[in-house]
C-alpha cells in the first residue's frame, strides 16, 4: 500500500470558517474522511500547524518514508526559505497544493520559496487540487 502524508500550513486549520468566499465552506477534517474512503488503497496520513519549525518536522519525519508529500505551505510559501530547503534535503517527492489561485491574488503571493523544490504545483482548484495530487502520486 502507498503511503501519502498531507501537511497543511497556518490557518488551514480554520477551512471552511475562514473566508469562504476564497476558501471554501468545507473543513479539511471532513473533506480528509472523503479522500480517504475514495482512497482506500492508500495510507493517507495528516499533519496540520500554523508553526514553521513543526512543519519542517513533519516533512523530516515523512520525507523518507512516504510515497509522496501533499503540502499546502499557506503563507509560508512566500516567506519561508526553510520550507524550501526541507523539501529539497529529501527523497519523497513533494506536491505543493493551494486552494486559491495564489496568481490571481496579491502580488507578493506570486513569490514561492516552495515551488521550485516541488515536484509540481496545483493551485486554483479549491480542495479537488488535493484529490488531484493524491491522483498523481498514485500514479508513481
Amino acid at each position: 500500500m502507498k503511503k501519502i502524508t498531507i501537511i497543511n500550513g497556518p490557518n488551514l486549520n480554520l477551512l471552511g470558517k475562514r473566508e469562504p468566499g476564497i476558501y471554501g465552506s468545507e473543513g479539511f477534517e471532513s473533506y480528509l474522511e472523503k479522500l480517504k474512503e475514495s482512497n482506500p488503497d492508500l495510507v493517507i496520513d495528516y499533519f496540520q500547524s500554523n508553526i514553521e519549525g513543526e512543519l519542517i518536522d513533519a516533512i523530516h519525519q515523512a520525507g523518507f518514508s512516504a510515497d509522496g508529500i501533499i503540502l499546502n505551505p499557506g503563507g509560508y510559501t512566500h516567506t519561508s526559505v526553510a520550507i524550501g530547503d526541507a523539501i529539497a534535503s529529501i527523497t519523497s517527492p513533494v506536491i505543493e497544493v493551494h486552494i486559491s489561485n495564489v496568481h490571481a491574488r496579491e502580488e507578493f503571493r506570486k513569490i514561492s520559496h516552495v515551488s521550485a523544490k516541488a515536484k509540481g504545483t496545483i493551485c486554483g482548484l479549491g480542495l479537488d487540487g488535493y484529490t488531484l495530487a493524491v491522483q498523481y502520486i498514485k500514479g508513481l
